[in-house]
């Protein structure tokens, strides 16, 4: 500890930063066992930068050296250029419409020599700077609407770029932004309407329309007669409760189909329906066969979340060993080394894996957390939160992914799944909060 500088090492929290570099670990071994074949020429192939592992860990090299340049930067230089860095990422995700290369069906990457960078990706990163700005700013009053949406604006603006470029599941990434809001004081109604909102949408899918027609229904009688001593002495109650019947029943019969005709796209209504077990309805695939002008046939949606399920029982208590695996070494899981990489682990080390990496994944959120409540700045505060955001969203939704709670949505696990341009972003993600906390003792704007 004493041979380290002191302009570096001063204020660090080293917790964090072993953190990381356990959970970068477990993911070049999670993606050397999910890609490396039998008979490869190991040292060769690493040098020569021709497998995915070798590539992760050569981008794993540069991330250590960002990293080192944040650690060496004034936490200053974050604040000044927060906007501007805001206003560069909304350049990157522009420059993708004319200059963006499909690759498995999504237009989001832009292609530069062997590399494929990702700004729907990396701009997480200056959403949470800018939204950080904002928040901090002496004359932002987030108690009034105005500021509210402003605020919105920045962390969804983004989104709906993101979303033009078919890549819905980063785009709702960006909503939990909204966590970093509500600890800033945004009004917990206006979270409980978007959750039901969700909850209302998702009961779409499960029932037929006339039946949650009739339960709404029957909902809004039991509130009204609940409340019959009130509407007593305020009619007013009689006409919201009405107007709330009609918004979840126009909600219901006209928005959600609507949405699903002609917003969504066929596969993404597909892996919607296959997460709460039913069939895509006849209408939603004669809609999209008319609107294409092409035979729509069903397919079996299900097929890598059923064999990512295989993967992961079949891992039982403590795994079949590195390089040991059936399902993830034989392809058996499609895109087992980025977006399922968690069965990966789930069936080569077992329960007792998954579990660890659970663990360290808490640890890390927990320590984000903490290290969010100790700031002295505004700016420093939001951007923990923003951090702490980013990362739940990815773990738990691509977690949920695997095993067949959420729809797939296509989001990396952090440090773990393949990706240079992912592996960068969390990277300086991080490490721009250890650099704010290490000087937590000025007071930043």
């Amino acid at each position: 500890m004493n041979d380290r500088n002191p302009a570096i090492s001063k204020g660090i929290d080293w917790s964090i930063v072993w953190i990381y570099l356990a959970l970068v670990a477990i993911g070049l071994t999670a993606i050397f066992a999910a890609t490396y074949k039998e008979g490869d020429p190991f040292f060769q192939s690493f040098l020569r930068f021709k497998t995915d592992y070798s590539k992760q860990f050569y981008f794993f090299v540069v991330s250590l050296l960002l990293a080192l340049f944040l650690l060496l930067t004034d936490s200053k230089f974050f604040t000044a250029t927060a906007n501007l860095l805001y206003v560069f990422g909304i350049f990157t995700l522009l420059l993708v419409f004319p200059f963006h290369t499909n690759i498995s069906g999504t237009k989001s990457i832009i292609k530069l020599g062997a590399f494929n960078f990702q700004p729907a990706e990396f701009c997480k990163l200056f959403v949470c700077l800018a939204l950080a700005k904002y928040l901090s700013r002496p004359e932002t009053d987030f108690s009034k609407t105005r500021s509210q949406l402003i605020a919105a604006g920045i962390a969804l603006f983004p989104a709906v770029l993101a979303i033009m470029q078919s890549e819905t599941g980063l785009a709702l990434v960006y909503f939990s932004f909204f966590i970093v809001m509500y600890r800033e004081g945004l009004p917990s109604g206006i979270l409980v309407v978007g959750f039901s909102v969700a909850a209302l949408i998702v009961a779409t899918l499960i029932f037929e329309k006339f039946t949650l027609a009739v339960i709404l229904t029957v909902i809004a009688a039991l509130a009204l007669y609940i409340m019959r001593r009130q509407l007593k002495r305020n009619r007013s109650i009689f006409l919201r409760v009405a107007l709330l019947w009609a918004i979840c029943v126009g909600i219901q019969l006209y928005a959600v189909p609507f949405a699903f005709k002609h917003v969504l796209k066929l596969y993404q209504i597909e892996r919607i329906y296959s997460t709460v077990g039913k069939e895509v309805p006849s209408e939603y695939l004669q809609a999209h066969q008319t609107e294409t002008g092409k035979e729509v046939k069903k397919k079996d949606t299900d097929y890598n979340v059923r064999q990512s399920k295989i993967a992961i029982g079949s891992g039982q208590l403590f795994g079949k060993g590195l390089l040991k695996a059936t399902q993830t070494r034989y392809d058996f899981v499609p895109e087992q080394r980025t977006d399922f990489i968690f069965c990966t682990i789930g069936e080569g080390f077992g329960f007792t894996g998954s579990f660890i990496l659970l663990a360290i994944y808490l640890l890390l959120l927990f320590r984000i957390v903490t290290i969010a409540e100790r700031q002295r700045s505004v700016f420093s505060r939001c951007y923990a939160y923003g951090v702490a955001a980013v990362f739940f969203f990815h773990i738990a939704i691509n977690i949920a992914m695997t095993v067949g709670l959420a729809p797939v949505i296509g989001i990396p696990l952090p440090f773990i799944s393949y990706g240079g341009t992912s592996l960068l972003t969390f990277t300086i993600l991080l490490f721009i909060l250890i650099r704010l906390d290490a000087d937590r003792q000025m007071v930043l704007r």
